[in-house]
C-alpha cells in the first residue's frame, strides 16, 4: 500500500472532510459522517479509489 495522495490533494481532502463533518454537526444530520472518508484518506495518504485507475498525485 504505497502512498498515492500528494500534499495538495491531502490538504483539500482534509479541508473537505472537516467541512462535511461540520455541516453534519450544524444540521444535526448523520450524513456528516461521510466527511470521515476524505479525512481518513488524507491522514493515511492513500486513496483506494485511485488504485484501479493508476492515479498518483504524489511526486515520489
Amino acid at each position: 500500500m504505497s502512498k498515492n495522495v500528494g500534499t495538495v490533494d491531502r490538504a483539500i481532502r482534509a479541508i473537505a472532510g472537516i467541512a462535511i463533518i461540520a455541516w453534519g454537526y450544524v444540521e444535526q444530520n448523520w450524513l456528516g459522517a461521510i466527511g470521515l472518508v476524505p479525512l481518513f484518506t488524507a491522514a493515511i495518504g492513500w486513496c483506494p479509489a485511485y488504485v484501479p485507475f493508476g492515479i498518483k498525485t504524489n511526486k515520489s
